[in-house]
């Protein structure tokens, strides 16, 4: 298994597929972009389907995520997910997108053997979706929604960052708008990842503040602890339930200590944490001809070494080199 030396055991694997992206969000990336990743870096396909098998088959890993940068850019998609379907035992599989594409993926990747989808959204305003994003995206994304809902990929999450000042009032007609569909909204305080490292602890929308703005317009009860598990979201039940909002609070009350996930990079580093500053390589591994149980011992080694907690709460927060959109969310 892929235990630390904490006692935590990492059975979530996140695997990014591409640092590249179709939006340009102003919490993860510049105006302009970042330096991508050059191809020979990149995992191929059957890289990629190898290292998950091996932390599927070897590690314990029952859920494997494909997140990017953008997933949906990545040519081969559906035939990873297929693959990855194939292992045994089967893990669960996910997706985290922006959606956009997603109208015309949806039952490919539903055929290929997708489970569960969970859709970046944060505004209902189209002239606000450009504004956070810088592109004019907004309708791709609702019909992208509307195509995996009618896949069957349900339930469907919904992730939204609020911004102070942009769409911070947006979080009670974003749950009505999720209630109406059935989807399960999940707010995620802004974390400090992004590409022009202009990130602040007071421009952040804390989840205290979001909950107080939906309380405005809804009944939150709170659900137990044992409830949530490793989940990053703490949830509540909304108007007496069964529906429900989370939040992810990463930064005001960082979920450390119930972690369960080890990440794998887009060139092939095994991360331990999503705040890590340091990595560990798979990729040359690989190439170079290691055995499946050689990769193996190189993982486990990895995540031993996880550290208790990564600070972010603390005024000793370093951020890592690498934004969002290069670890993959």
């Amino acid at each position: 298994m892929l235990r630390d030396s904490h006692g935590r055991v990492a059975t979530d694997l996140r695997v990014s597929l591409t640092d590249r992206c179709n939006l340009r969000c102003t919490y993860c990336m510049p105006a302009d972009g970042l330096a991508w990743l050059g191809s020979e870096s990149v995992l191929t396909d059957e890289e990629v389907v190898r290292l998950v098998s091996i932390a599927v088959e070897h590690l314990g890993v029952r859920e494997v995520r494909f997140t990017g940068g953008e997933p949906l850019l990545r040519p081969g998609l559906p035939g990873i997910i297929e693959a990855v379907a194939d292992l045994r035992p089967r893990p669960e599989i996910a997706l985290t997108t922006n959606a956009v594409g997603l109208e015309t993926l949806a039952d490919p990747l539903r055929r290929a053997g997708l489970d569960r989808i969970n859709v970046s959204l944060d505004t209902l305003d189209a002239d606000v979706f450009h504004r956070l994003t810088r592109r004019h995206r907004h309708a791709d994304v609702l019909a992208g929604l509307a195509a995996a809902d009618a896949a069957g990929m349900t339930p469907i999450k919904i992730n939204s960052v609020l911004m102070r000042g942009i769409n911070d009032h947006e979080g009670p007609e974003l749950l009505r708008w999720c209630l109406a569909r059935g989807y399960e909204l999940r707010f995620i305080e802004q974390m400090p990842l992004d590409g022009d490292r202009a990130w602040t602890r007071d421009g952040m929308i804390t989840a205290d503040e979001i909950l107080e703005n939906l309380r405005h317009d809804f009944r939150l009860t709170p659900q137990p602890q044992d409830v949530r598990g490793s989940a990053p979201a703490q949830t509540w039940l909304v108007d007496g339930g069964p529906a429900r909002v989370g939040v992810i609070a990463s930064v005001t009350a960082p979920f450390c200590q119930a972690c369960d996930r080890t990440r794998l990079t887009a060139d092939g580093q095994v991360r331990a944490c999503l705040f890590s500053r340091t990595e560990s390589d798979l990729r040359g591994l690989l190439r170079s001809g290691a055995t499946d149980e050689e990769i193996a011992t190189r993982w486990r080694t990895a995540m031993w070494g996880k550290q208790a907690g990564g600070a972010i709460g603390t005024d000793t927060f370093e951020q890592p080199a690498r934004t969002m959109s290069a670890i993959g969310g």
